[in-house]
């Protein structure tokens, strides 16, 4: 016989049975995995699950939403059940060997009648009120980018300010000070309401409304060599009134070059309003930062040769490209394989796993794994554009280029024409590049021009321009 409990003190899953002590026993999830604490062994047993997980030298914090799988070797688990549970960090339900983790909000504000009434309640506040800013970078689902950035530099700059940053759930790590909201609660749409500055590097999404002496200032999340927005193929009248209704959400846009300066403005039908060419305030890292302590956490050596598979989404998939076997690459290369999923691809698939891979799809700042990173491999992604500030080498794959150039988003130029490294077609072929040393001179011209087009000003002091510009404006007080 099996049962399952809820230690709510503990924030834990417990398993009791009766019979042989289990040799092993786990829950796992597409992002996250927990073995079990196993006691007893004589006529019962029981195996306790924290509901946290600490990942890549951080804290333990509360699993990720999402369906998890228990396993339990010898263990009959057809008949466990648990109604949903609130917990300070999760919501949890047991059914049988599924397991299911949400944030923890209240169902009730989960249900069309309890979002309408939260959405009321945000319309009608008088809003702007509070001297707070509050962050989101790609929809909560991880805190980095640009937003990151600032945050770090207002905090130390502004202490007094308040800083809310917007979570999918509690998983998400919020920068130190910060106040994390979870998206959909209560306190996610009074902070919306309340902070007199939105940063945010992506689409606002639900209802947005503008309150007396708000400002938004919309970093975005990558200098574009796919088509954006209006400029995407297709005309869909639909697709072009949301972008403009939007672009009208913002009242700032960043650009990390003046070729984005130019792009998206007219993407976006940014006229009228500034846009702030800085450079990246998330590439401040790559002139000033160190990877020693990166690697650690990964747990890399010091001697390894490490690449990094980043990838873009496809529109056309739900999950990240499979286009190499990063196992088989690993020793092809004699490297450590990072994958990394797009942030688009984040909930869908599960780790990939292998011997020197690393599946970093959930690492929250990508800046760090650049910097980690002795060479890029990528397609269309607006990282080239982010890696190219540390004059690494970069390879780029792309078996699906004429697809994706000529159907799925287009380009604004010819990649093969002025790509600052190799374009291949398969694995073999980027294996082939990978271990010949004259690649890096080949393209040594090309990469110099890059850098002087995209990454001028990209010096490790963008956040303190930023930031310079937020304080003198008054969008929010020191």
């Amino acid at each position: 016989m099996t049962t399952a409990r809820i230690d709510e003190a503990a924030e834990a899953l417990i398993i009791a049975g009766t019979g042989q002590r289990p040799a092993t026993a786990e829950l796992s999830g597409p992002r996250a995995r927990v073995e079990a604490r196993i006691t007893g062994g004589g006529k019962t047993w029981k195996a306790v699950f924290p509901l946290q997980a600490s990942r890549w030298g951080g804290p333990a914090l509360p699993l990720p939403t999402g369906e998890y799988e228990l396993h339990i070797a010898d263990a009959d688990l057809d008949d466990l059940r648990i109604a949903p549970t609130m917990l300070a960090g999760v919501r949890v339900a047991v059914d049988g060997g599924a397991v299911h983790v949400a944030a923890p909000i209240d169902p009730v504000y989960e249900t069309v009648e309890g979002q309408s009434t939260l959405e009321g309640r945000y319309v009608a506040q008088a809003g702007g009120t509070e001297n707070a800013v509050f962050f989101e970078s790609f929809y909560g689902r991880s805190v980095g980018c640009n937003p990151q950035a600032i945050d770090r530099e207002l905090a130390a700059r502004a202490p007094g300010l308040r800083r809310y940053w917007s979570v999918v759930d509690l998983s998400v790590a919020v920068p130190e000070g910060a106040i994390a909201v979870v998206e959909g609660s209560p306190e996610w749409w009074h902070a919306r309401g309340a902070a007199r500055l939105l940063v945010v590097n992506d689409w606002l999404r639900r209802r947005f409304v503008r309150k007396p002496g708000q400002k938004v200032l919309q970093t975005w999340h990558g200098t574009p060599l796919k088509r954006l927005a209006l400029h995407r193929p297709g005309f869909d009248p639909r697709r072009m009134a949301a972008v403009v209704k939007e672009s009208r959400r913002w009242d700032v846009l960043l650009a990390q070059n003046t070729y984005s300066e130019r792009i998206l403005r007219k993407a976006y039908a940014f006229f009228g309003r500034p846009i702030w060419v800085e450079g990246y305030p998330r590439d401040d890292a790559l002139t000033t930062g160190d990877p020693t302590a990166i690697r650690e956490a990964l747990g890399i050596g010091d001697q390894e040769r490490v690449l990094l598979y980043a990838p873009t989404w496809r529109d056309d998939r739900t999950e990240m490209v499979d286009f190499i076997d990063p196992e088989l690459l690993a020793r092809q290369a004699d490297a450590v394989v990072l994958v990394r999923g797009h942030s688009r691809t984040l909930q869908q698939g599960r780790d990939r796993a292998g011997a020197r891979v690393i599946d970093v799809t959930g690492y929250p700042e990508t800046a760090q794994l650049l910097l980690a990173a002795d060479a890029l491999i990528t397609d269309y992604s607006s990282v080239m554009f982010d890696f190219s500030v540390t004059g690494k080498p970069m390879y780029f794959l792309v078996p699906d280029m004429d697809h994706y150039r000529g159907q799925l988003r287009g380009f604004y130029f010819d990649l093969a024409e002025r790509a600052p490294g190799p374009l291949v077609r398969t694995q073999d072929e980027l294996a082939a590049v990978l271990a010949d040393p004259g690649q890096e001179a080949t393209y040594a011209s090309r990469y110099a021009a890059w850098r002087a087009q995209f990454n001028r000003r990209d010096d490790g002091r963008a956040a303190e321009r930023v930031v310079d510009r937020i304080l003198d404006l008054g969008f929010v007080s020191p």
